[in-house]
């Protein structure tokens, strides 16, 4: 008669810790305790000068000259440098050409990267071979600041916003964890829905997209970051100040080369304290990233794993 091996208890609810393996030890108590300090240490670490451009943000001028520079006690909250920020100048306008940047840049980005991404994924697709080479080589090798600025010069995109998107619209990297996850697909599944009568297109829109919801996700986040970040284009490109996006505003307030209008007048006088305009101009660029980020978070592991282990 054999004895029953006693299965390890999962605690109730959906955080529960999973079964851990036979042969791996109980941790210790100072095992844990080390680790939770490591790990409240490092959000220390991160939160903390958080903490402190949020709080300058929201500090009157009295505080921060009190403070000597930055706030890390709050004292006297006002949100009089939002209400500046927001009350339609340069920074409002900034931020509204942010944001359309960002969704038209992902929207096409997205688009081109997925339909680049599954034509390569298909072995039989047309010269897939050589088009695979030719963008593995771009990931080493590119023509240069100067031939590129020459290129955009010669298509009349400059002061066009176009030349936000166009020069940096497609990474190479993103098609290539697109493509692991694509063909890590059922091939079955894919010759069942060709053989129904489905094309190409119908076959990616009903059945590969939604079995790679996780793996979309990321890679639209990580284009939705990296527009919403740029300052370097739109610094190269765009000559009039009335189109900068809102990080290139921000350059200019932290480097103090040029006050928005309407807010130079008010530092002047004394109303708004320059540091504090600095600081929400930095919460106003890192708000949506850490407003969207923790609901990709859960498909980080499923989309880059998957897609660079079947890639």
């Amino acid at each position: 008669m054999t004895a029953a091996i006693d299965k390890p208890a999962r605690g109730p609810g959906r955080w529960a810790a999973p079964p851990r393996p036979v042969w791996e030890e109980k941790p210790s108590r100072a095992g844990l305790a080390g680790k939770g300090l490591v790990l409240l240490l490092a959000c220390l670490a991160i939160l903390f000068p958080l903490w402190i451009v949020v709080v300058t943000s929201l500090s009157s001028r009295k505080s921060i000259d009190e403070a000597g520079g930055l706030v890390m006690v709050p004292t006297d909250i006002t949100f009089v440098a939002y209400q500046e920020l927001l009350s339609g100048g340069q920074v409002t306008r900034a931020a509204l050409v942010s944001i359309g940047i960002t969704l038209v840049g992902t929207l096409f980005s997205m688009a081109v990267s997925v339909l680049c991404a599954y034509g390569l994924s298909r072995s039989g697709s047309l010269g897939h071979r050589w088009i695979l080479m030719t963008l593995l080589a771009t990931m080493f090798f590119s023509a240069g600041l100067i031939p590129t600025y020459l290129l955009v010069q010669s298509l009349g995109l400059m002061d066009n916003y176009l030349a936000l998107i166009l020069p940096s619209a497609i990474s190479v990297f993103n098609i290539l964890v697109l493509r692991g996850f694509f063909m890590g697909i059922s091939q079955e599944l894919i010759d069942s829905a060709r053989i129904d009568g489905a094309g190409d297109l119908r076959i990616l829109w009903q059945i590969v997209l939604p079995l790679s919801r996780a793996v979309v996700a990321v890679i639209t986040l990580f284009y939705a970051v990296g527009y919403w970040s740029a300052w370097f284009n739109a610094s190269l490109y765009l000559n009039d100040q009335d189109m900068l996006p809102l990080q290139n505003v921000m350059i200019q307030l932290v480097q103090k080369q040029e006050a928005p209008v309407g807010l130079g007048q008010a530092i002047k006088t004394g109303e708004l304290s320059g540091l504090a305009v600095q600081m929400a101009v930095m919460v106003m660029a890192l708000l949506p990233v850490a407003v969207l980020s923790p609901f990709v978070q859960r498909h980080f592991k499923k989309g880059m794993l998957t897609g660079a282990v079947k890639g």
